[in-house]
Parts: structure tokens; C-alpha cells; sequence
């Protein structure tokens, strides 16, 4: 994991440049401006597919929902549908496919895989693939595709990527449990920052929408526990977490994937504390694949 997070910032200026370029005709098949788009993954890859859907309405790109493989909507109507699979092999988001009459533009980082015989259009990032069970730099890869697909400058993105690589993480990886909350695009962040750490580090974590946390979820906060804000805080957000004793991480100053890529890194650091194998956790395997 260490190695593949730290390519993080080089991927996503390839992907953004090449967007931006043309380069590649493949990444014409995303959608346009006015298009009413569905995005769909199972685990990470939802949790990117809830970015990249709430990013795209607020950018006032078009109407733009998010579901997780299993809970596609059937009936619904799309211009087109974002399939995101890490590795192409993912029953459910497959048999979504197979069912749906509707345009299929996957993502991909395994070239050969079934998807590309199911999808209509099939884009392919093998270059950000990865040998690690646990996903980093082929979701943020994506992402960072696909906000370049909605006019996004991902430059400063980059450079805090960089930073990030040079957070001390030791004391947050003490922490002995994390929630994560964000607003808006950053929810899907939090989901996969939380997700990170139960996967590599076996760790209690949750995820919340940050408005949503005072309703119950702050009942949790103590002193040596951690809320972990991604974007802009909600007004007088910081203080109740503060009057609770927990500790408030909050990079305000970064692009907030360049915060998820800071948490990535947390969850190694806890994971080798630990004595466990970030790269392979137990009961999980690189894709879902059911009877």
C-alpha cells in the first residue's frame, strides 16, 4: 500500500493532462454537460461513484445519482450509467450491466476483464492497478478522472498530494477510534477513509454526512478518539467536537483527496502497529466474485 499511495500525486496529474489533452480517445466517452447520469461501484468504488455524483450536480453538470452494485434502480432512466470496477470482475456490478438497456461507460484497471465485453464503452486505467487487496491510487485515479471530466483543474490537488505524503501520521495512528465526516462530494470521502481502516488496520471506525453527526453519532467523541473533517466544517462544528475532549483532524488547507490520501497512510501506519498485513486483510479478496 505505502508504495502505490505514494504514486498517488503523478496519476492524477497523467489523468487530468491526458483529459485535458485529448490524448486519449477513450476518455471522450464520459459523459457531457446536461446529461443525466447514473454512477455505480461496490464498496470503494461506490464510495467514488458518491463523489463524483454529488460533485457533478454541484458543478451544475446535470442530474446525477449513485448506488451502490446491488441497489441499481430498475426502470430508471439515464443517458448514461458510470461503472466503476477496479478489477472487471465484480458479480453484481456485472450483472447490472448485463440487465440494463441503458449506455454502460466502465472504469476499469484490468484490461481482458469481462466488463469490457459488457460494457458499451470501456476506459482503462491499468496504469494506477494495483498488487494490494486494499484500493488507494486506482479510486483516487478515478476520481480525479473524473472531476477532470467536469472542467476541474486538478494542479493544486496534485501539489497537496504531495504534502500529504509528508504528514506525520504516527499520533493519528494511535487514535483509538476515527469517524470521518464530510458535506456534499466529501461524503464519499469519509465513507472511504473510514472503509480504509477497517479493511487494512481491522479498526472501529464510522461515516457520516458532518451535519448528521450531531444527531447522535457525537455521543461517541472522547477524549483519545478522532473526528476527521473532509472539506469546509459546518458552522460551530469544530467547537462541539472540541468540547468533547476528541481529537479534531482537519486539513483545511488541502484539497480533500489529498486528506483521504493522509488517511490512507493512517490506516497503514495503524495496520503495522498492529502486526497485521495492510496489504492483505482477512475474509477480503481483490473482487467479489459469487456463485
Amino acid at each position: 500500500m505505502s508504495t502505490e499511495i505514494a504514486t498517488q500525486p503523478d496519476l492524477w496529474r497523467q489523468v487530468s493532462e491526458g483529459f485535458a489533452q485529448y490524448d486519449s480517445a477513450q476518455f471522450r466517452a464520459l459523459p457531457k454537460a446536461g446529461q443525466r447520469v447514473a454512477a455505480v461501484g461496490c464498496g470503494t468504488s461506490w464510495f467514488m461513484a458518491m463523489a463524483y455524483a454529488a460533485l457533478r450536480e454541484d458543478l451544475g453538470q446535470g442530474e446525477t445519482d449513485a448506488f451502490a452494485g446491488s441497489e441499481f434502480p430498475a426502470g430508471r432512466s439515464y443517458d448514461a450509467v458510470v461503472v466503476i470496477s477496479r478489477s472487471g470482475t465484480t458479480t453484481e456490478v456485472l450483472d447490472l450491466i448485463r440487465d440494463t438497456d441503458l449506455p454502460t461507460v466502465a472504469i476499469t484497471a484490468t484490461a481482458g476483464s469481462p466488463i469490457f465485453d459488457l460494457a458499451d464503452q470501456t476506459i482503462l486505467l491499468d496504469f494506477a492497478d494495483e498488487q494490494s487487496v486494499v484500493q488507494t491510487r486506482f479510486a483516487t485515479t478515478t476520481l480525479a478522472l473524473l472531476r477532470a471530466s467536469l472542467g476541474e483543474d486538478l494542479s493544486k490537488a496534485a501539489a497537496d498530494a504531495q504534502t500529504a505524503l509528508t504528514v506525520d501520521v504516527d499520533d493519528l495512528a494511535k487514535l483509538e477510534q476515527v469517524t470521518y465526516v464530510g458535506t456534499r462530494w466529501t461524503v464519499g470521502l469519509a465513507h472511504e477513509a473510514a472503509l480504509k481502516q477497517r479493511e487494512a488496520a481491522s479498526a472501529w471506525t464510522e461515516a457520516y454526512p458532518a451535519m448528521d453527526y450531531r444527531h447522535g453519532p457525537i455521543a461517541i467523541a472522547q477524549p483519545g478518539r478522532g473526528v476527521w473533517v473532509f472539506g469546509e466544517a459546518p458552522a460551530g462544528l469544530l467547537d462541539d467536537v472540541a468540547a468533547t475532549g476528541a481529537t479534531i483532524v482537519h486539513h483545511a488547507d488541502l484539497d480533500p483527496m489529498a486528506s483521504l490520501v493522509v488517511a490512507q497512510r493512517v490506516a497503514v501506519a495503524k495496520s503495522l502497529a498492529l502486526g497485521l498485513n495492510p496489504d492483505q486483510p482477512r475474509s477480503l479478496s481483490r473482487s467479489v466474485i459469487l456463485g
